[in-house]
């Protein structure tokens, strides 16, 4: 039977976790899942700038897979979800472009599935993007 392990990332992942009682990372052997991370700091604050939330959430992915001892690296799956105003026909260059820097930036070359979508409301009413993914322990190297 494989081990189950859940994570929680200090700071705003403990905030979460304390108010809305879920973990942010669940390893079941060498596959990890984590929920959706926001662009917040840790007092649950969204940048007032679009690539710093993008990249805030980037950062906060990767302090979440580090709960559960996986990394970037072993990304083999990206969903995003990001705010679109009702009636848009397409998620912007502007997310898209900050997006692929941070694949570029983070994966060392390895290019994951990725599925985007666009949506009308997330979690925080501030919030432009939400990012979780799929991982494979070890499978980076």
């Amino acid at each position: 039977m494989s081990t189950v392990t859940f994570g929680v990332a200090p700071g705003y992942g403990e905030k979460l976790h304390a108010a809305l009682g879920y973990s942010g990372a669940v390893r079941v052997g060498d596959r990890v899942e984590i929920s959706g991370q926001a662009g917040v700091d840790d007092d649950l604050l969204v940048p007032d700038s679009l690539e710093d939330e993008i990249v805030r959430a980037f950062d906060n992915v990767e302090r979440t897979l580090a709960t559960v001892g996986a990394t970037w690296k072993d990304v083999i799956h990206v969903n995003s979800y990001h705010k679109v105003a009702p009636g848009d026909d397409a998620i912007g260059d502007d997310h898209n472009r900050v997006m692929a820097e941070q694949f570029r930036r983070r994966l060392g070359g390895r290019a994951p599935i990725w599925t985007e979508t666009g949506v009308t409301v997330l979690g925080l009413a501030a919030m432009r993007v939400e990012i979780r993914v799929t991982a494979i322990v070890g499978s980076g190297e």
